[in-house]
């Protein structure tokens, strides 16, 4: 019997001071197991007199009844400790500001693309896409490129076959729609997109790079028109002090071309070294659309005129944003990417 009150006491102790569900559960399986103190308590029946033994295996089995009781009201005290614990440490201040997470943004030539179109959209524009993959007829020889044209050698164009090529210029999208519109006027559409030239990759040459080309026919469609739209273009663009000036220059689809420069945002017209001490950038050519192109498309180029002309996408975010290097649109990293946040 003294045993037996020594192993009470013990396993009553023990299982007070149980810190966790664990040691309670080891407790458990120790004292109430088929191999514990408790279950041994009943070899000892065997040496009792036979009028004590059923005293004996009564006290035996209220101990195990009693510690089975103080074991489970002890499990659910230990239950609520570990979830109040748990709720602490996992307590959210909800008036804390929430977590922001990193969203997207549109790379910088998909801005200044859809700014463009955006300008020409409210100016009156269609806007035309096309196939990257088109007729050499259509790239060049609607274009009044001959077969015989510098602009035809090989190391500059990227043929398919012998008659399909990578598009050079956009202007393939508007000799489409000179065709399908004729002898409809007026015309009024951009045309943006890729194009590709076999050319070396440096910081300002690209073997792929975005144009928008614009065309308008109809009558009377004159140089002063054009020099409109492109300082309405230059003032959008680049801050409405912007002032433009033609240059002569040359363009097999256009007659008179011209180079059109913009005076420096930078330097407002005074010279620096993004002008190049000039006060002007040349951004885009264009011109007159050449009689043949009209007549070759269906049209009679003694009663309807019209005027073209096509900037590099490229080209104008570089000026815009004052990046150095066309590769760095190409390079896909994202921290270049996200200093464009600021212009969405």
């Amino acid at each position: 019997m003294s045993k037996f009150e020594e192993l009470h006491q013990e396993a009553l102790a023990k299982i007070h001071e149980a810190q966790n569900s664990k040691d309670l559960n080891d407790l458990r399986v120790y004292y109430l197991g088929k191999k514990g103190p408790v279950q041994s308590l009943m070899k000892n029946m065997k040496d009792l007199p036979k009028e004590e033994k059923p005293l004996f295996g009564k006290k035996v089995n209220e101990l195990k009844q009693k510690l089975s009781v103080l074991i489970d009201e002890k499990r659910e005290e230990l239950a609520e400790q570990e979830m109040q614990a748990k709720i602490e440490s996992e307590k959210i201040d909800i008036t804390l500001p929430g977590r922001s997470c990193k969203t997207g943004n549109l790379h910088p030539l998909t801005l200044v693309n859809q700014e463009l179109e955006d300008l020409f959209i409210g100016l009156g524009y269609q806007v035309i896409e096309g196939p990257d993959i088109t007729d050499d007829e259509y790239c060049f020889e609607r274009a009044n490129i001959p077969k015989d044209h510098p602009a035809r050698a090989m190391q500059d164009s990227l043929y398919i076959d012998e008659n399909r090529l990578l598009r050079t210029h956009t202007t393939a999208i508007q000799m489409d729609v000179l065709e399908k519109s004729a002898p409809n006027l007026p015309i009024k559409v951009v045309c943006p997109g890729k194009v590709y030239r076999r050319d070396d990759d440096d910081a300002t040459h690209s073997h792929q790079f975005m144009q928008m080309e614009g065309l308008v026919v109809g009558q009377n469609v004159t140089l002063s028109d054009l020099k409109g739209t492109l300082e309405f273009l230059a003032k959008k663009m680049f801050g409405q002090s912007r002032q433009i000036r033609f240059r002569p220059s040359y363009f097999p689809f256009t007659e008179p071309s011209v180079e059109v420069d913009v005076s420096c945002h930078i330097c407002d017209g005074k010279g620096c070294p993004t002008c190049k001490g000039t006060g002007w950038i040349e951004i885009l050519g264009a011109g007159e659309v050449h009689p043949n192109v009209l007549k070759m498309a269906g049209y009679d180029p003694d009663t309807c005129s019209g005027f073209a002309f096509g900037v590099g996408i490229e080209r104008i975010a570089m000026l815009k944003y004052g990046i150095d290097d066309i590769r760095h649109f190409y390079t896909n990293d994202q921290r270049f990417s996200w200093t464009f946040k600021r212009f969405e």
